[in-house]
C-alpha cells in the first residue's frame, strides 16, 4: 500500500489526527493508520497551514452557504422550517482509477433501469420469465396504469438518476438506493465545488481535479436532445412546486445555470395541443420540461384531482407526442426499495452482464421467510419503509430502544409489504474539520447520471453527505447530516 512517510506520517498525526480513532474502514487511513495514497498530496498541503486561518476559512465557507441562500426546507417543524446545511471543507477524495469503476457501475445501472422501465409499461417480459412478481407491480402505487402502452420519446424514462453509493470495505462501493424520479441535491455537489474553488484556488492549480461543473451544460444538452420536435433549439422549462418546496433553492439554481425559465403550474396552460408558458412577450410553446413536482401532481385530469401545482391537460399533450417530460410519469416505481432487489436480475435480464455494482443484501418483508428473519432479527437490521425517503419511516436496530423496536414490529405485521431490512453496515469514514482537530465520519456518496438515446454522462464525483454527529449512521440533511466536495483525482 503507498502512504507518506514514517517523519511525515507523525507530524501529520501529531497537528491533525491526534483524535482521530478509526473503527471500520476509513478512506483517509489504511488498517495500520498510514496515510492513503489518494489523500496524500492534500494532507501535505494542509499540515502546513495554520490551523487559526483554516477554522476562519471553514466559518466564511458556512457564512457563503447562508449568504447564497442554500438552504432547505423541513416539513412539520415550525419553530425551524429554514435551515442550513452544514458544509465540511475535507475533501472526500476518490482516485481516478476507482472512480472508473463507479463511473461504469453507475452507467450499466441506470440502462437496466430504463429498460425496466420500457419493460413493465410494455411487453412485461421480466414478469412472464418469472423473475420479478407481478404483483410487486401492479399493486405498486408508483406503477401508473396511464403509461401502459405509451412510450415516451427516444424511449428515455430515466434521464436524470442519483445513485446512492456506501464503501464498507477495501475499494467496493456498494449501491444503497436508487433515485430516478426527482432526483435532487445537484445544486449542493455544485455549490461545494465553488466554496472550495473560493477558499482554496491553490489547491485546484496544483491537483488533478475532475471538472464537476459541467453538469448544468451537460443536462442541458441532454434535455434538448431529448426532444421529440424537429426545432435545432428546443425550448426548455423546469417547472417547481414553488418556494416552499424543500429543494426549491436547487431549482432555481439550475434554472440560472442552464439559462432556461423557471415555472409553476399558474404559468403554464395547454394552447392547440401543446404546452405553453407566460412571458412578457406571450404564450410561448415549451419542449422539454424538467420537471420537480411528483407524478401525482403533473395533471389534475389525470391524478390527484385537487393539485394546484400541475397543469390541466399536460398528460394530453405528453402523450400526444408534443413535449418531452423529464423524468417520465411512472419513473418513480423504480425507487421502490423492493424493486431495488431485482436491479441485479434486471442488469443480467436486459444487458446480459453481470453488475458492475452490488446490492446490499436485502430482505423484503412481502415474502414470508423473510419476514420472519427480519422479526427475529430486527435489533441488527435497518427496516426502510419501500417509499420513504430523507432519512423518515425507518428503523435502525443497533441504535432503537426497546419501546420504537416494539412498535416497528407491529407496523411491520401490520403491513408486511411496505418494509424492507438490510443488514447495519459500518460505513467508511472520512475526516471531517473540528476546532480539535481532524476527525472520521461516516460518508455516502450520490453520483449523478445523465441518460440520452446514445450516451451516459456521469458527473465526476457527486454529493457526500456526512454524518455529522459522532457514531451516526444517517447522512440526510433532514437528519442533521452535512455535505463535502468530493474530489476525483490522479494520485
Amino acid at each position: 500500500m503507498n502512504s507518506l512517510n514514517n517523519s511525515e506520517l507523525d507530524s501529520i498525526k501529531t497537528d491533525l489526527f491526534k483524535n482521530y480513532k478509526v473503527s471500520g474502514y476509513d478512506e483517509a487511513l489504511n488498517e495500520n493508520s498510514k496515510v492513503r495514497l489518494s489523500y496524500k498530496k492534500f494532507l501535505n498541503w494542509f499540515k502546513d497551514q495554520e490551523y487559526s486561518d483554516l477554522s476562519k476559512k471553514h466559518l466564511d465557507a458556512n457564512k457563503l452557504f447562508k449568504i447564497t441562500g442554500i438552504t432547505f426546507n423541513v416539513y412539520g417543524n415550525k419553530q425551524d422550517r429554514e435551515k442550513l446545511i452544514p458544509f465540511d471543507m475535507v475533501p472526500r477524495i476518490i482516485s481516478a482509477k476507482e472512480w472508473q469503476k463507479v463511473e461504469k457501475g453507475v452507467s450499466q445501472r441506470i440502462r437496466a433501469i430504463n429498460s425496466f422501465l420500457n419493460d413493465i409499461y410494455h411487453s412485461q417480459e421480466i414478469i412472464k420469465s418469472n423473475i420479478l412478481p407481478l404483483e410487486l407491480v401492479y399493486n405498486n402505487p408508483a406503477f401508473l396504469f396511464q403509461m401502459i402502452g405509451f412510450r415516451p420519446p427516444n424511449n428515455i424514462y430515466n434521464h436524470i438518476s442519483g445513485i446512492d453509493l456506501i464503501k464498507t470495505k477495501g475499494s467496493e462501493f456498494f449501491v444503497l438506493e436508487d433515485n430516478v424520479r426527482v432526483p435532487s441535491g445537484i445544486s449542493y455537489m455544485m455549490k461545494n465545488r465553488d466554496i472550495m474553488i473560493n477558499l482554496f484556488p491553490e489547491l485546484f492549480s496544483k491537483l488533478s481535479i475532475k471538472n464537476s461543473k459541467l453538469y448544468p451544460l451537460n443536462l442541458s444538452k441532454m434535455l434538448k436532445k431529448s426532444s421529440s420536435s424537429n426545432k435545432k433549439n428546443p425550448v426548455v422549462a423546469i417547472l417547481t412546486p414553488g418556494v416552499n418546496n424543500s429543494a426549491f433553492f436547487e431549482h432555481s439554481y439550475l434554472a440560472d445555470q442552464m439559462g432556461v425559465e423557471l415555472v409553476e403550474g399558474i404559468d403554464l396552460s395547454v394552447i392547440k395541443g401543446y404546452l405553453a408558458m407566460r412571458t412578457i412577450d406571450g404564450w410561448k410553446n415549451i419542449d422539454v420540461l424538467y420537471r420537480r413536482i411528483d407524478d401525482e401532481y403533473i395533471d389534475p385530469l389525470w391524478f390527484k384531482e385537487d393539485s394546484l401545482l400541475g397543469v390541466p391537460g399536460l398528460m394530453d399533450v405528453y402523450r400526444k407526442g408534443n413535449i418531452t417530460i423529464a423524468n417520465a410519469p411512472g419513473t418513480g416505481i423504480a425507487d421502490d426499495k423492493a424493486i431495488y432487489s431485482y436491479v441485479p436480475e434486471m442488469i443480467k435480464f436486459y444487458l446480459g452482464e453481470q453488475p458492475i455494482l452490488k446490492n446490499i443484501e436485502t430482505y423484503r418483508c412481502s415474502d414470508s421467510q423473510s419476514l420472519k428473519y427480519v422479526i427475529g432479527n430486527i435489533k441488527e437490521l435497518v427496516v426502510k419503509e419501500v417509499h420513504g425517503s430523507g432519512g423518515y419511516g425507518m428503523l435502525i436496530g443497533p441504535f432503537a430502544t426497546s419501546n420504537e423496536i416494539n412498535s416497528f414490529k407491529k407496523k411491520i405485521l401490520a403491513n408486511p409489504k411496505k418494509y424492507i431490512a438490510q443488514p447495519t453496515l459500518s460505513l467508511s469514514t472520512c475526516p471531517i474539520f473540528t476546532k480539535t482537530g481532524l476527525v472520521p465520519r461516516h460518508v455516502d456518496l450520490r453520483p449523478f447520471a445523465l441518460l440520452s438515446k446514445d450516451e451516459v454522462y456521469v458527473t465526476p464525483g457527486g454529493l457526500t453527505r456526512v454524518a455529522l454527529k459522532k457514531g451516526s449512521l444517517v447522512v440526510n440533511s433532514s437528519q442533521g447530516g452535512g455535505t463535502k466536495d468530493t474530489w476525483v483525482i490522479d494520485s
